[in-house]
């Protein structure tokens, strides 16, 4: 045993902030992560800043703004060359650190401080050598942005999820026990294809599951959407069953990640190490599915930028258990969080905020409201900027300068978009996305008036801009 706690930070990908059986949703089984949550703290109002897997990875890992740490959109291919990083600065303090599953790091096998690297490449080599039958981890035949949903073709203990898990275990099994660890088990899961194991598929694929929340503005995106829709279509109008096969295929998929989570918390519980770790499970950012006529992420709206964050203190930390907190907090808070816990200096260039103190008094608060962003993705037109203070949603489009307003409250599926019929509350959030994009190099606003123009997904041009600051 040592003085600081052990980490342990779980990574999932697509996985919606609703989706918690905790929280009443009326499909979802997570009975592992709800035993967890009973430990711990459950956020009720956790975001993505940038709602895709490398903005909002990089924000993760150097605890900076989209737009400080460079990236705010999806681009892949792009340099990782921070000064600071999540397992560097406790790699420095003297933890043991290991990230086991996806990175996204640039190149692939670029460790940003991490000791230990376990990568997807990893698992698909393994899967290789297995005999049998066709082990091809897509040999299913669905593409990994589909909403196509049905089960594996590979048997439960050859999954990509439970080899990751394996993995983790391996490391705790071989860890320096002079040291304290912190390691990151980071899926690709519930991220599309939808192939959950067999055993789980069929424990949703019949059930009576909710259907997708269709917004009083949402005509347009399946009017304009292109047909016969690519499987990989962002957006559009599907036959009921196929979106029910989808969702069934989703609800399920979460099942089996949370399996394999409590495979493992079981193991750190046997081995008495659970109250000595400080484990937080989180997302990337959520999942549209079907909402809307809305497909895969990238969007403002609750179902994409909302996100699960679970946070569980060690035993000998004097805080409150089993309880939710609605205080705003983000995936750039993640960094200073595990910082704090041990007691190392953060950097100056950490813009989060530790959430440490809301374990304690889950009453406080960190910030007035939460900002989040994305640059086109899947069209032209379709970027972000967004703000919530829990009860107002505001989304302003910067390309073409549409404004939404949702009354969260009252309508947490965002269906009445209010823009037009809260005038003063609309002018309210337009000049606070004023100030809070004042002085930003796309030259969005003047700090008082909002200015549509061209956003880029990455706006650095030069790799050594990146130790500007």
């Amino acid at each position: 045993m040592t003085d600081r706690p052990h980490m342990l930070l779980i990574i999932t990908d697509h996985w919606r902030g609703d989706c918690l059986s905790r929280l009443g949703h009326p499909a979802v089984e997570t009975p592992h992560l709800d035993s967890l949550s009973a430990r711990g703290t459950t956020f009720t109002r956790a975001y993505t800043p940038c709602p895709s897997c490398v903005a909002a990875r990089r924000s993760l890992m150097t605890g900076m703004t989209p737009y400080s740490q460079g990236m705010v959109g999806y681009r892949d291919g792009q340099p990782w060359d921070y000064p600071h990083s999540l397992a560097g600065e406790l790699t420095a303090a003297g933890y043991q650190t290991a990230n086991i599953g996806k990175t996204h790091f640039y190149p692939s096998r670029k460790h940003l401080g991490f000791e230990q690297l376990v990568i997807p490449a990893d698992y698909e080599e393994w899967l290789g050598q297995q005999p049998g039958i066709e082990t091809e981890k897509l040999a299913h035949g669905v593409p990994a942005n589909s909403w196509l949903g049905r089960p594996n073709h590979l048997p439960e203990h050859q999954m990509e999820e439970t080899y990751f898990v394996g993995r983790a275990l391996d490391f705790l099994h071989k860890r320096d026990p002079t040291r304290p660890f912190f390691l990151t088990l980071s899926f690709n899961g519930p991220h599309p294809p939808w192939c959950p194991p067999q055993v789980y598929y069929d424990q949703f694929i019949d059930r009576d599951l909710p259907k997708p929340e269709i917004g009083d503005w949402a005509e347009r995106h399946a009017r304009d959407a292109r047909y016969p829709l690519d499987v990989n279509a962002w957006r559009g109008t599907l036959p009921e069953h196929i979106v029910h096969r989808a969702r069934a295929a989703y609800f399920a998929y979460l099942a089996f990640l949370d399996a394999q989570i409590g495979r493992l918390v079981e193991r750190l519980q046997r081995s008495g190490m659970l109250d000595d770790t400080l484990i937080v499970f989180t997302s990337d950012h959520g999942e549209m599915l079907g909402d809307h006529h809305l497909w895969r992420k990238t969007y403002a709206y609750e179902a994409s930028a909302r996100v699960p964050l679970i946070a569980v203190a060690p035993g000998s930390m004097n805080v409150e258990r089993n309880v939710e907190c609605d205080a705003l907090v983000g995936w750039e808070d993640i960094m200073p969080t595990f910082l704090q816990a041990a007691e190392t200096d953060q950097p100056e260039s950490v813009e989060g905020h530790s959430v440490l103190e809301l374990l304690k008094d889950p009453s406080g608060t960190l910030r007035p409201h939460y900002h989040g962003e994305h640059a086109p993705c899947y069209h032209p037109e379709n970027a972000n900027q967004f703000l919530t203070d829990t009860r107002w949603k505001y989304i302003w489009n910067p390309i073409n300068g549409e404004e939404q307003l949702f009354d969260l409250q009252a309508d947490p599926h965002e269906c009445a978009d209010l823009a037009r019929k809260e005038p003063d509350v609309l002018a309210h959030w337009r000049q606070t996305m004023a100030r809070q994009l004042a002085g930003r190099q796309e030259q969005l606003s003047d700090g008082t008036q909002l200015r549509t123009g061209a956003v880029q997904a990455w706006r650095f041009a030069q790799a050594d801009e990146l130790h500007l600051g």
